[in-house]
């Protein structure tokens, strides 16, 4: 039910922007660098199984299409990044027995393709300390994840401010070999993950 309405929000928000918005143009408006990070901080704020999420993006405007940026993430989760939405995702059975916490940083590359139309590739390395239900550190990690992402780039405030609803496809390619109460819960879900809804904002300098 989260993910339909968090569907609906982008979708929303997209086709209302539309019509109002135009590709970056090196004008006297034009801002090479950007910080941002990602309103699904807001999650934090669940009452259980909070993914203690944060996100910091430092960006730069190669040209009025190329962007490139580095992102720095920490997250927590419970449960394999494979499990597709549905019932299965909700079932407390397909559980970790514990959680994976993990630390990393992403290159990324967006190409604007039609006034805010954009796809991007984000490649991240991440390092995971697999924790048991008492939260107590078993093993450590190491795993590549990459996102594929089609969205729209919103400008707000004469230029100062953005926003980016998104979707995408991750991918773990790699990782390390997890504890085996882990490895058998992730061996059950693909690799990759269809239709992962992304809101990051920004302020352009």
């Amino acid at each position: 039910m989260q993910s339909k309405i968090i569907f609906i929000l982008l979708l929303t928000t997209v086709l209302f922007y539309l019509p109002a918005q135009a590709q970056y143009a090196q004008d006297s408006t034009f801002k090479r660098c950007f910080v941002g990070s990602s309103l699904f901080m807001f999650f934090n704020f669940l009452p259980e199984e909070k993914p203690d999420f944060a996100q910091l993006n430092f960006g730069y405007r190669l040209t009025s299409r190329d962007v490139v940026s580095l992102e720095v993430k920490t997250w927590r989760y419970f449960e394999s990044l494979g499990i597709p939405y549905g019932e299965e995702r909700a079932d407390p059975a397909n559980n970790f027995p514990g959680s994976i916490r993990e630390v990393g940083f992403a290159l990324a590359y967006q190409r604007y393709w039609w006034k805010g139309l954009y796809t991007g590739i984000h490649v991240m390395n991440t390092w995971q300390s697999f924790r048991n239900e008492a939260n107590v550190e078993i093993a450590t990690g190491f795993q590549l994840f990459n996102t594929y992402r089609v969205g729209y780039h919103i400008k707000l405030l004469r230029n100062r401010f953005f926003l980016e609803p998104s979707l995408a496809v991750t991918h773990r390619p790699w990782h390390t070999e997890m504890p085996a109460s882990f490895q058998v819960m992730d061996d059950e879900w693909p690799k990759f993950f269809f239709w992962e809804p992304g809101l990051h904002f920004g302020f352009n300098f």
